[in-house]
């Protein structure tokens, strides 16, 4: 039996479309595990425009962009600011190339990060002279990706050679991925940025990654939402975080979109505009509730338990991989940090276990 599609699973459109007032929505193509497109706003005004997410890096993406633009009436030289929400790079990949041909702004969250660890960057550029396109070079980071241990002791899953060639024909081994730009200007959270005859607010709110950003327009009701609140999918909360407890933090994070009043409007970074912020927010809380609820409940069975192990009681078998591991270490980490679960070693491989005692309040 095939799935319904997801809204964030559809491949891009190739129009340019008015989603408010001044605020233009391009689709560009995202060949990722569960995406199809990711939304690049286009904000106008006196200046020119600014954008916000420029999509992957590589020519796809670059070409998809140019060509929407070329709808509007403008080319990536009248940019004059690219916002990023986070340091994903299917969110920052043309950031730079924007900036080459038009000298524009990088606004970010003043803890925009790469999305790897400095170490894994550092490596990443370990090629020597190499040209990072080449085969020789692209299957060095594919050797290292897939033989260091994530922090609960697992390797990474090996995908099929297929589906390695196909991202190596994208770029996606190509060193250059992995490196974030360097933003011009950093904001922090409720600081006011004037753009396109707005002002908008900052609103940091970490949990997806640690440096993400919403901005908020509460005189018209305009919430970019990002990755943080996307309308069909449960963003991914993942384990790997300068964050002690990243599920806690996005907890917080999606509370804080149920406080905002008068939003007409949230525009996500992947799937379509939206009306209901706060009650998707909820939704997504509740969803997390429920899988804590799982694990707890799966702790009572499963004495010593591994994240593997614990992932594959979450997750249908298709789903399972590094980045279900990833989720359900944040998971498994919350619970450790409300002193339900105990942590274990054994030959590098964490695992948890039931702890008695009283149930600390989420």
């Amino acid at each position: 039996m095939t799935r319904p599609i997801k809204q964030e699973q559809e491949t891009a459109s190739e129009e340019i479309s008015e989603v408010a007032p001044g605020v233009l929505r391009a689709q560009l193509p995202v060949n990722l595990p569960g995406l199809g497109h990711v939304n690049c706003y286009v904000l106008e005004d006196d200046r020119g425009i600014a954008v916000i997410d420029p999509g992957l890096p590589g020519d796809d993406s670059w070409k998809a962009l140019t060509a929407r633009l070329q709808i509007a009436g403008y080319k990536p030289e009248n940019i004059h600011t690219v916002i990023v929400t986070h340091s994903h790079f299917d969110h920052f990949g043309g950031a730079e190339r924007i900036r080459e041909v038009s000298h524009a702004d990088i606004l970010t969250h003043e803890h925009f990060r790469n999305a790897f660890s400095s170490k894994e960057l550092l490596e990443s550029e370990d090629s020597g002279d190499l040209d990072p396109n080449s085969e020789e070079a692209q299957e060095k980071v594919i050797e290292r990706i897939f033989s260091e241990r994530l922090p609960w002791g697992s390797k990474r899953k090996m995908p099929p050679r297929e589906e390695i060639e196909r991202f190596k024909k994208m770029g996606r081994f190509n060193s250059s991925w992995f490196k974030t730009p360097t933003p011009t200007v950093e904001v922090r959270d409720l600081d006011t940025i004037s753009l396109a005859r707005r002002e908008w607010i900052a609103v940091h709110t970490p949990g997806h990654t640690n440096d993400h950003l919403c901005l908020w327009d509460p005189v018209n009701g305009i919430m970019f939402s990002g990755d943080h609140v996307l309308p069909t999918i449960t963003p991914h909360i993942g384990g790997i975080s300068p964050e002690k407890d990243p599920l806690a933090k996005f907890f917080e994070s999606l509370k804080k979109m149920t406080t905002f009043e008068g939003v007409s409007i949230a525009l996500p970074a992947h799937g379509h505009p939206f009306v209901d912020l706060g009650g998707r927010a909820i939704e997504i809380i509740e969803h997390h509730e429920e899988r804590l609820e799982t694990i707890r409940k799966t702790a009572l069975t499963l004495p010593d338990g591994s994240v593997t192990e614990f992932m594959k009681v979450l997750f249908s078998e298709r789903a399972w991989g590094d980045m279900a591991e990833s989720e359900t270490y944040a998971h498994l980490e919350h619970l450790r940090e409300l002193g339900e679960l105990h942590k274990s070693e054994d030959e590098g491989i964490s695992r948890y276990s039931k702890e008695k005692g009283p149930r600390k309040a989420l």
